[in-house]
């Protein structure tokens, strides 16, 4: 090898040292164009959020995510909406996979219903039930029973409790948890059936909210769409979704 030779291999051999690692080792993210598309029940629409930010952050793969009610998204997915991953209620996720449009669902998280109001006056009763026979209550939200899990859940606690009928000619219905507390933070109601999380929230601190030991849990379950594309990305984020940093943010919200 002559000498200009031998010159140029040991600054090209020198250079690759140098610049080979930088490629390598370059965050996974700048280079992922993956990306899944997710449909998430409304009312865990702060915690998803949160998830799907850190997911992306991990792994460089992006998440469309449409939100509604859970009977809304159930029927997008029976009439073919092209969802890798739902994140809906145990009842209709067992339903998706009865009927043969996904796979075997799995749990995610447990939310919990809550009254929840902005009005301090209607702050000092003893219970639920106590604040919900005030007179001066005459708008209460609710998720809609027959579409959205956290207005069912309420429901059966109303029924349970037998004040359904009194209570029910005060119901104002919104499409989904989401509309329930925008309504009920800016007083277009008295109070709502709100989950946890939103109690928890900068905005749920500025009101009171009460328990409600006869509201079933409403279960959270995912599953995963047959014959979607993106199979690699969804199964990812299945796995992220039930793993110890995702707990913590569900957590964080009220979610056990």
């Amino acid at each position: 090898m002559g000498k200009n030779n031998f010159k140029w291999f040991v600054a090209a051999a020198v250079a690759a040292v140098l610049i080979i690692p930088v490629y390598l080792f370059k965050p996974s993210g700048q280079l992922n164009t993956e990306k899944l598309r997710a449909a998430v029940v409304a009312g865990f629409m702060q915690p998803f959020s949160d998830m799907s930010a850190e997911f992306e952050r991990e792994t460089g793969i992006r998440i469309e995510v449409t939100y509604s009610s859970a009977g809304k998204l159930y029927s997008q997915v029976i009439n073919g909406a092209p969802y890798e991953i739902v994140l809906l209620d145990e009842e209709r996720a067992g339903r998706l996979f009865k009927e043969g449009y996904a796979e075997n669902p799995f749990v995610y998280a447990k939310g919990e219903v809550v009254l929840w109001t902005v009005r301090k006056e209607f702050c000092g009763n003893a219970d639920w039930r106590d604040a919900v026979t005030q007179k001066d209550l005459k708008k209460i939200g609710i998720a809609n029973p027959e579409i959205a899990v956290y207005g069912m859940s309420a429901k059966k606690a109303l029924q349970s409790s037998g004040l359904w009928k009194s209570v029910e000619p005060r119901l104002i219905q919104s499409p989904d948890l989401a509309q329930v507390f925008q309504y009920a933070t800016t007083e277009a109601v008295d109070a709502g059936f709100c989950n946890l999380f939103q109690a928890y929230s900068e905005k749920g601190g500025k009101g009171c909210f009460y328990r409600m030991p006869e509201a079933p849990p409403v279960i959270h379950s995912a599953c995963l769409i047959k014959n979607s594309a993106g199979r690699e990305a969804v199964l990812k984020f299945a796995a992220y979704l039930v793993s110890p940093e995702a707990e913590k943010i569900k957590n964080k919200y009220g979610y056990k």
